[in-house]
This record gives C-alpha cells, structure tokens and sequence, in this order.
C-alpha cells in the first residue's frame, strides 16, 4: 500500500490526518507544501488538488482532500481500529463534535482568511489576531460545554479515540499555536492530556514535525 500525504507542518486539518493514520499503523510518505507562503496555489499543487488547501490524501494513485472525508476513508481501507463508532447515533455524534473545530472554528483562521482580513479589509496584525484568538476561545467554549453534559470517559465517546478526539486536540493545538491558556477549559485540557499521551497524537503535533524543527534551526 502507497500512502502520500500533502501537508504542513502546521496545517490543522494536516495534523487531523496524521493522527488518523498514527492510529491506524499505517506508513505514509509526507510532501510539504507551505501554505504560509502560498505554495497551495502554485499550478503544480493546482493538478493535484483544485482546491489549494492541504491536506491531499493520495492511496496508489487516489487523491482524496478534506481531512473528515480521509479519516473516514482510513475506517473503509482499515476498519480496526474505528475513528467512526458502529452505531449509528454514536457515529453521528462523533461526527458533530469533530465538525465543531472542523468546520465551525478552524475555517475562520486559515492562512486565506487571515489574509483577506489584511489585505482587502485593512485589518492590521493586532485585529487579525484579535480575530483568531476570539473564534479559537469559541472552538474551545464550545467543546467545554459539551464535554461537561456528556464527561470524556476517558475519551469522548469512550475508551478509545475516535475522529472527535482527534478533533478536539486539533483544537488545542491552535491554542497552543496562538498562546491561548486553557485554564477556562478543563474538560478539554483534561481530555488534550489523554490523548496527547499517546504517541499517535503526540509525535503529529505541529512542534514534532521536521519541517519545524528544521526551521527553528
């Protein structure tokens, strides 16, 4: 099995899938594509996703992008172990809390809106981060009030991690990005320290990438 994944190192939706294949044990050859200094748009990323976004999830020769629609791809390739539960009320929770970050939080802070705020809306760097820190305190508000009517246990649809919790650490890891405290979230602090107990979701983490640490040097 070929597995290639387009990315980040510090894409969002990137570390979703990482953590996704981590978990499922399997192999992947990662190719950058800085999306800070708008690679997504040069026309030989255009061929291979007419999107410009990251990630491109590509299995012998198959591309696939948004980060949800690979994860669940990964259930149907490897089954075990499940980022979707069996049942079908279960699944649609689980689906609820990951689209939380995934398409209520995260989109308003990627690199094309922060952008646009700048160069079309003369916002300047303090509003632009003003805006980010805000609708990241929304993503995380709203994961906590969630997580306090139905409790992690230890993960949030049980023992093992599925496509939420991937999502939720998602979530802390843009807080951690932009110097967010999560004192005012305990539940989601509490369930970030599970999960990024595990390799899976540690060695994903934005700050473990090589392309970081190969600039921070």
């Amino acid at each position: 099995m070929t597995i290639q994944l387009y990315g980040f190192w510090r894409s969002n939706a990137a570390f979703r899938v990482r953590v996704a294949l981590a978990l499922k044990k399997l192999s992947f050859e990662e190719i950058e594509i800085d999306i800070l200094s708008g690679r997504q748009f040069d026309a030989e990323y255009a061929e291979v996703n007419a999107e410009h976004v990251v990630p491109t999830f590509v299995h012998d020769g198959h591309r696939i992008f948004q980060s949800l629609a690979i994860m669940e791809y990964l259930d149907d390739l490897q089954p075990e172990p499940r980022l979707l539960p069996a049942d079908a009320k279960e699944r649609a929770y689980a689906r609820s809390l990951a689209l939380v970050s995934a398409a209520d939080a995260h989109p308003l802070v990627i690199p094309r809106v922060r952008k646009y705020l700048g160069e079309v809306l003369s916002a300047d760097a303090a509003a632009i981060d003003a805006w980010v820190r805000h609708w990241t305190v929304e993503g995380l508000a709203t994961y906590e009030r969630l997580l306090s009517r139905r409790p992690a246990d230890p993960f949030a649809l049980g023992t093992a991690p599925t496509i939420a919790d991937i999502c939720i650490a998602g979530q802390i890891v843009l807080a951690e990005l932009h110097g967010l405290d999560l004192a005012a979230f305990p539940g989601v602090a509490a369930l970030g320290k599970r999960c990024f107990e595990l390799p899976a979701f540690a060695n994903a983490h934005p700050f473990r990438q090589p392309h970081y640490l190969a600039k921070k040097h």
